[in-house]
């Protein structure tokens, strides 16, 4: 039997400044426990601009201090982990442009890959704009990760970047899915290579614990209504969060994560605390102090093709969950408080406030669904895969 094929994965994050819990990290660290793993940092999708993007510069820099680390092995104890930024000019507007950056960020992947002795690799793609890295690659399966619908981010050319995810959906080996409603919507394309790659949980970082007061020693008063995660405008309903804000008074709105918009509309509320940013490593001590834990999505494309990771690490952590419906938390009905308007989402916190409680077994839904089981899956997946021949470059 051949040896196990190496994995190459172009990521829809970026090691260096976007959240650790995100799958692609969480699959990729654990896969590199049983092969070489380069995993390339999201190459974009549109260049932030005034006007159309929120906080452009800021993101330019910090795409910036991560070009400058360029390839590095972040894990002392996974030395087959090697994270990668190539240099890049996302001018993804002119198709010249983008045929030349996608010729520069080939050459210098197949440089890292000779270097780090790796051969056809699988190749996973997360964002769309990698197709046109990835296709003229050698490899022994190419696999599209479609975590999310990326043609109905705003910010991008919704028409270019939807063209490219149809090429990924037709022509790729494979095609793993989070959302059983996303799989079920794109099924024509996808025929028999969709396939179903639930989320997991590290149930060791997550583990449940007692209140561990670290707000209350900040001085604030509870009930704690709290959110960790990525404060995105595509996919967070500020209007809802505001309105929690004003007509829950007496309620703590703690919100922890980097916001890709100002937010001092909510923080001049007097009862809201934005913390920021906060290290993975901080997030169960905090999550852990809520009284009520929330997922105020907003109602779009982007959002009912979605499985949130952090729904499963709330349940891991003990904590009650309040909702806006979206399609896959119906398979998590007996776990979750689901709300489809906003006057039920404030009835569902006060709810959970007043004691009630979900009553499906966590354990028996968390027993088998930890990041490690997902990793196993993955990878036997991608060896069924491998049994083919290899796919020179095309």
């Amino acid at each position: 039997m051949a040896a196990p094929r190496d994995i190459l994965c172009f990521c829809g994050q970026d090691w260096w400044y976007h959240n650790r819990a995100h799958s692609d990290f969480q699959l990729m660290t654990r896969a590199a426990k049983h092969r070489k793993v380069l995993l390339v940092n999201s190459i974009g999708m549109r260049m932030p601009t005034p006007g159309k993007s929120p906080m452009p510069f800021r993101r330019i820099w910090r795409k910036l201090k991560s070009m400058l680390r360029h390839v590095r092995k972040p894990l002392a104890d996974t030395p087959d982990y090697t994270v990668m930024t190539p240099l890049l000019l996302p001018f993804y507007g002119s198709k010249k442009a983008r045929e030349w950056n996608a010729r520069s960020i080939r050459a210098q992947v197949e440089r890292q890959l000779k270097k780090h002795g790796i051969v056809d690799p699988h190749i996973i793609v997360t964002v769309p704009t990698a197709w046109d890295v990835a296709k003229d690659m050698a490899r022994t399966s190419l696999v599209y990760n479609r975590s999310d619908k990326h043609s109905a981010f705003g910010e991008a050319d919704q028409g270019l970047i939807a063209g490219l995810e149809r090429e990924l959906l037709t022509k790729s080996d494979g095609v793993l899915y989070s959302s059983r409603a996303f799989l079920a919507s794109e099924r024509e394309l996808t025929g028999e290579r969709a396939f179903f790659l639930d989320h997991g949980v590290d149930k060791k970082h997550f583990a449940p614990r007692g209140r561990t007061e670290v707000f209350a020693k900040q001085g604030l008063k509870r009930p704690i209504i709290g959110f960790f995660g990525g404060l995105d405008d595509y996919v967070i309903d500020f209007d809802l969060l505001e309105r929690l804000a004003v007509e829950r008074p007496d309620y703590t709105l703690v919100l922890i994560g980097d916001a890709t918009l100002p937010m001092d509309r909510l923080t001049r509320h007097p009862n809201v605390r934005w913390l920021g940013f906060r290290p993975y490593a901080e997030i169960p001590d905090l999550g852990a102090d809520f009284d009520v834990s929330i997922m105020p999505w907003l109602d779009n494309d982007w959002i009912r093709c979605c499985n949130p990771i952090k729904l499963k690490e709330y349940l891991s952590l003990g904590q009650e969950v309040v909702t806006t419906w979206f399609p896959e938390v119906e398979h998590y009905r007996d776990f979750v408080h689901v709300a489809k308007t906003g006057d039920e989402f404030l009835a569902r916190i006060d709810d959970v406030v007043r004691g009630k409680r979900a009553p499906g077994d966590r354990a028996s839904l968390l027993g088998k669904a930890t990041w490690d089981d997902r990793t196993q899956e993955l990878l036997g997946y991608l060896d069924s895969l491998a049994a083919r021949p290899v796919v020179e470059a095309r």
